[in-house]
């Protein structure tokens, strides 16, 4: 019989971080009967391997499961690879591009080699929903679907404004969360894990175990993630993500970029943290006992290390701080010999930036480098740059320049 812990700790972990939980009581009612019959619960969160790599987003489910897992519960890693035939609506005011079954195949392979940077490979159990999704034939595919009805369906958000809106909703995309609810009957779950944006998929689980005799199982959704910009949800396609096969000191430079207010967020879903942990840091950078600054290098120490070792974090850490806090460079860092004629101002001394950044091909024209300089992106000594003209003291000059994730030193002479 597993050895569980008492239902107020299991409790008080599973619910960290956490958005929503339906219903809190029947959690705790389940861990309970679990401890006395020494049943594990079964716990799932499905991915569908529509992109090859995973980032730090995904893997906030990933580390609630486990949660799951330190408990002594069953996690169920499932690789929507049937699902992903459909593509998951969530979100869209368009229906996705369908991906080829080769493509899907290739993604669900590097999806495994990543996941157990996260998971226990021992302790969990790999499922592929085309196990039982790719055996239904056509007539058990209509009955599973006669389940639900169509307003049921144009109750979901982006169905529904996709709908008034006059945008096309194809079928197949109607089947998409009554498949992701049949995976629960399958897999018989207790639980099911995703993000706040996947709450109507989550209740199909739930209504369609109540039609197939089963107990519903639990909803426990993680709020949404957002990437380096603050702002959008972390999204590759959208530039702001942080992959978790990023190079040491790429992870560790992008996680220094967040904002402070942002990083608080992070320690919450990406650590194993304590929520009292977390709360008691935030109350020494509020009361002036710690520097944000400290804070945000420990959090970017402990994800980098997550993912590379503690060895790889300690090297990334230290490189940044020689490239941004002690204004030196990183040793591999690129240099670029650039005459001073070329970039020079109308003043002594003074260089145009955007001329500058377009001689180190950090840029590809003075419009884009010009829009950059706007827009705060470019860091000179690891200082923003407030104007498209600079001064330097003297020349030669040696200036770190950064745009974005790209650092070069630039040798002005």
């Amino acid at each position: 019989m597993t050895d569980f812990l008492p239902v107020d700790e299991q409790m008080d972990l599973l619910q960290k971080g956490a958005a929503e939980i339906i219903r809190i009581a029947d959690l705790r009612e389940r861990i309970e009967e679990s401890r006395k019959t020494g049943r594990p619960l079964r716990v799932k969160a499905g991915f569908d391997p529509t992109a090859p790599d995973l980032h730090l987003g995904h893997t906030v489910l990933m580390r609630k499961l486990r949660h799951f897992q330190q408990l002594g519960h069953t996690v169920i890693f499932l690789i929507g690879d049937f699902t992903s035939l459909i593509g998951d609506p969530t979100g869209r005011n368009i229906t996705r591009k369908a991906l080829t079954r080769s493509q899907i195949d290739e993604n669900a392979v590097t999806y495994k080699q990543q996941v157990f940077k996260i998971l226990d490979e021992k302790l969990t159990e790999v499922r592929y929903n085309s196990e039982w999704l790719g055996k239904l034939d056509y007539e058990q595919t209509i009955r599973l679907a006669a389940r639900f009805t169509v307003s049921q369906m144009l109750e979901r958000d982006d169905f529904h404004k996709r709908y008034q809106a006059e945008q096309p909703i194809s079928l197949h995309e109607f089947l998409y969360p009554v498949m992701q609810g049949y995976d629960s009957v399958c897999l018989e779950c207790d639980v099911e894990l995703g993000g706040t944006d996947q709450k109507f998929n989550l209740l199909c689980g739930r209504e369609l175990q109540r039609q197939y005799g089963q107990k519903p199982q639990i909803v426990l959704m993680t709020p949404i993630l957002e990437g380096l910009d603050g702002v959008q949800k972390m999204s590759k396609s959208l530039g702001n993500a942080i992959g978790i096969n990023e190079p040491p000191a790429e992870m560790y430079g992008k996680l220094m970029s967040i904002s402070d207010e942002l990083m608080w967020k992070y320690w919450v879903l990406l650590t194993d943290l304590k929520q009292s942990e977390v709360d008691a840091l935030q109350a020494s950078v509020a009361t002036g006992s710690a520097h944000p600054m400290e804070v945000k290098k420990r959090l970017a120490r402990t994800i980098t290390a997550d993912f590379h070792g503690e060895e790889a974090a300690q090297s990334a850490d230290e490189n940044w701080a020689k490239m941004f806090q002690q204004k030196e460079t990183a040793e591999d860092l690129e240099e670029v010999a650039v005459a001073f004629a070329d970039v020079a101002g109308s003043e002594p001394n003074q260089i145009r930036l955007p001329k500058l950044l377009v001689q180190i091909s950090l840029a590809s024209s003075n419009a884009e480098a010009n829009r950059k300089i706007a827009e705060k992106a470019v860091k000179l000594d690891g200082e923003p740059a407030a104007a498209a003209i600079i001064s330097v003291p003297a020349l030669p000059a040696r200036i770190v320049v950064r745009l974005g994730k790209r650092a070069k030193v630039a040798v002005i002479a």
